[in-house]
């Protein structure tokens, strides 16, 4: 074992109680074993999931056919990066690490003994821990430490990326992973619908693929702003236009090749399904705080629609969105907006769920 001389006994941490029950308390800085590693948050996003947990929303607290996900009290935050501060000999073996090495978990802490661990998709692990969500097992990354769990999928992260920059890294390797289940080809009409901190990255990386046309769809004039800066050919704001009317002029009356929805409300699926053209393929990532009716004749009878879920990152994402940020192919200076301490979460999470002068807001501990 590692360890850094001066690690506290004790820590600030945000901790969650329930729906609108989030406490910033003195813990216990978590201890670890020979098969884990103990980092000093740099920095932790606020995700619109995190926003629609702490509203209560029935994906993360049960309600009608969904069982609760979370297990409270818990430390919320997936979207953390950190600094190597204690590590076990074991753990220094399989992951690569030192001291003072920066470093990223992946969201999910797999079991690697059910069907889908085994099979390799781990992503889709049967016991869905995921960092933020579950208690000692998953706590996550609002606070001053964080422990890397013996199960964790762990990547050391080149120091030539701004730290705060990495913080990024889940996001974008969550949009990685949508990207490569979108099967977007040279000269496809894609659509991002939805321009948050996923939204722009999503973008980008879509970018990168060389659609014949890229479009952005969002509520938020300094969102729309920003793709237009970071890529998109056009941008589309759906109380200023009959956007599915828009798409079908730009596309000869047939409608997008390929729609993309990040925006996690039901009008956003029911625009698509309108939008997109026969033979299309809809993406949907998005955490839901209500459910969504919609005539399913339009996906099989009338479309024949390839319809396709994303969930988190994939097999490869964490890797490649390193690699894209190391190389500076993904921009995301004007992405992040704003930072504040841990004693101030609750003004970062309002100002997070506003959306309207931010896109990503940080805690730095």
């Amino acid at each position: 074992m590692e360890r850094r001389e001066g690690i506290p006994k004790t820590m600030k941490a945000v901790v969650c109680y329930g729906p609108m029950d989030y406490r910033l308390e003195e813990v216990k800085t978590p201890e670890i074993n020979e098969d884990e590693v103990l980092v000093k948050i740099i920095a932790c996003g606020i995700c619109a999931g995190d926003i629609k947990s702490y509203r209560g929303a029935a994906m993360f607290w049960g309600g009608g056919v969904l069982p609760p996900w979370n297990d409270a009290p818990v430390i919320p935050g997936h979207e953390f990066i950190g600094e190597v501060v204690a590590i076990g000999d074991n753990a220094k073996k399989k992951y690569g690490l030192e001291l003072g090495d920066m470093a990223v978990a992946e969201q999910i802490v797999p079991c690697w003994e059910c069907r889908y661990c085994k099979s390799g998709a781990y992503w889709m692990c049967e016991r869905q821990n995921i960092y933020g969500h579950q208690k000692i097992v998953a706590d996550g990354g609002m606070a001053e430490y964080m422990k890397y769990n013996s199960r964790s999928v762990v990547h050391k992260v080149p120091k030539s990326i701004p730290p705060k920059h990495a913080a990024i890294i889940e996001p974008l390797s969550c949009s990685v992973h949508t990207i490569e289940r979108a099967g977007i080809e040279f000269g496809d009409v894609v659509v991002i619908a939805g321009l948050g901190p996923i939204g722009l990255c999503k973008l980008q990386l879509a970018k990168l693929k060389n659609p014949s046309l890229l479009i952005g769809i969002d509520l938020k004039p300094k969102r729309l702003e920003l793709a237009k800066k970071l890529g998109a050919d056009i941008v589309l704001n759906p109380a200023e236009t009959d956007v599915v009317e828009e798409v079908k002029k730009l596309t000869g009356g047939y409608g997008c090749d390929v729609y993309i929805h990040n925006s996690g409300h039901p009008s956003g699926v029911i625009q698509g399904l309108k939008m997109i053209r026969k033979l299309g393929t809809f993406v949907e990532f998005s955490v839901f705080s209500a459910e969504t009716s919609v005539d399913w004749s339009i996906i099989g009878d009338r479309k024949e629609l390839n319809i396709k879920g994303s969930h988190i990152s994939g097999l490869d994402g964490y890797r490649v969105a390193v690699n894209l940020l190391d190389k500076g192919l993904i921009k995301v200076d004007d992405i992040i907006t704003h930072e504040f301490k841990l004693e101030d979460f609750k003004t970062a999470f309002e100002l997070a769920e506003k959306g309207e002068d931010s896109i990503k807001v940080l805690l730095v501990p």
